[in-house]
C-alpha cells in the first residue's frame, strides 16, 4: 500500500513540473516586450493565450497598425478651406461656378457704379423675394392639384443650421485681430520711417495711387479688380514660362535700381538703416 505522504510529494511535483512547461512555452509563445511590459508579465498565463499573435515592435501596434482603426485627421482650417474655394473659382476648375460668380459680381458692381448702394441692395432683395414666392405659390398649387402632401418646398434650406457658433466667431475675431495688429505695427513703422528705403516706396505707391484715382472712381476699379482676379490666373498658367522670366528681368533691375539709391542716400540714414 503507497504512503498517502509520497503520493502527495509526487501530486505536488507533477503540478510544479506542470506549472513550470506551461510558464516556458507562455514565455516562448509571446514577444519579448509587448509596449514596454516585461516577459514575465506573461509567465503565468496559460499557453493557447499566447499562440498566433503577432511579434510587436516597441512602439508600433501590431502589422505595422493593419486592422487598427486609424486616428481620425485634423480638420482642415477654415482659412485653407476657403482658400481652396476662391482658388478653384479664378482658376476655372468648375466653369459653371465660375461663370455664375464672376457674372453675379459684375451684375453687382455695375449696378453699383448706375445705383446707390441702397437701390441695388432693395432691388437684389426684390428679385430674390420675387423668385421664391413665385415658386412657393406654383409649389402649393401643384400639391393641390395632385393632393400630395410632401410639405414646404424649402424645408431642407430651413432646417439647415446657418447660426455662427461662439467658438467660430472667437475664431475668426482671432484672426482678424492678428492681423490688424500686424497692419498697425506695419503703418507704425512706415510713416515714422524706420526704414527710409521701405518708407520711400511707400510713398510712392500713394503717388501712383493718387495718379489712378484722378482717373478711375472707387467702382471702376473694383470692376478692374474682378477682371483682373478672374482673368490673370488662368492666363498666367497657359503662360508661365515667359511670365516667371519677364517677372525675374523686371525684379531684378528694381533691385539694382534700389541698390543704387541706397548708394546714394546720406550717411545718418544708412546707418540708420543698418541699425
Amino acid at each position: 500500500m503507497a504512503d498517502p505522504t509520497i503520493s502527495s510529494s509526487s501530486g505536488l511535483n507533477s503540478i510544479v513540473l506542470l506549472k513550470d512547461s506551461n510558464s516556458s512555452e507562455a514565455r516562448h509563445s509571446f514577444p519579448q516586450s509587448v509596449g514596454g511590459a516585461s516577459p514575465r508579465v506573461w509567465a503565468g498565463l496559460p499557453p493557447e493565450c499566447g499562440r498566433g499573435f503577432p511579434q510587436v515592435r516597441e512602439g508600433l501596434p501590431p502589422e505595422g497598425g493593419r486592422g487598427f482603426p486609424q486616428r481620425a485627421g485634423h480638420e482642415k482650417p477654415a482659412q485653407g478651406l476657403i482658400r481652396e474655394i476662391v482658388r478653384g473659382l479664378v482658376y476655372w476648375q468648375e466653369p459653371k461656378k465660375s461663370v455664375l460668380v464672376f457674372g453675379g459680381s459684375m451684375l453687382v458692381l455695375i449696378s453699383l457704379a448706375r445705383f446707390s448702394v441702397i437701390s441695388v441692395v432693395s432691388y437684389l432683395l426684390l428679385a430674390l423675394l420675387c423668385v421664391t414666392i413665385t415658386f412657393r405659390v406654383y409649389k402649393s398649387v401643384v400639391h393641390a392639384v395632385q393632393k400630395s402632401d410632401e410639405g414646404h418646398p424649402f424645408k431642407v434650406l430651413m432646417e439647415r443650421d446657418i447660426r455662427i457658433s461662439p467658438d467660430t466667431a472667437r475664431r475668426y475675431m482671432d484672426i482678424f485681430l492678428v492681423k490688424l495688429n500686424t497692419a498697425l505695427i506695419q503703418t507704425r513703422r512706415l510713416v515714422l520711417v524706420e526704414d527710409v528705403v521701405d518708407s520711400l516706396k511707400l510713398a510712392v505707391a500713394m503717388w501712383f495711387l493718387t495718379c489712378v484715382g484722378a482717373v478711375f472712381n472707387g467702382i471702376t476699379i473694383l470692376i478692374l479688380a474682378d477682371i483682373i482676379l478672374f482673368c490673370t490666373p488662368l492666363l498666367y498658367e497657359r503662360n508661365k514660362t515667359q511670365i516667371d522670366g519677364y517677372l525675374v528681368r523686371v525684379q531684378s533691375q528694381l533691385e539694382e535700381k534700389l541698390a543704387k539709391l541706397q548708394d546714394k542716400l546720406p550717411g545718418p540714414i544708412k546707418r540708420c538703416k543698418a541699425e
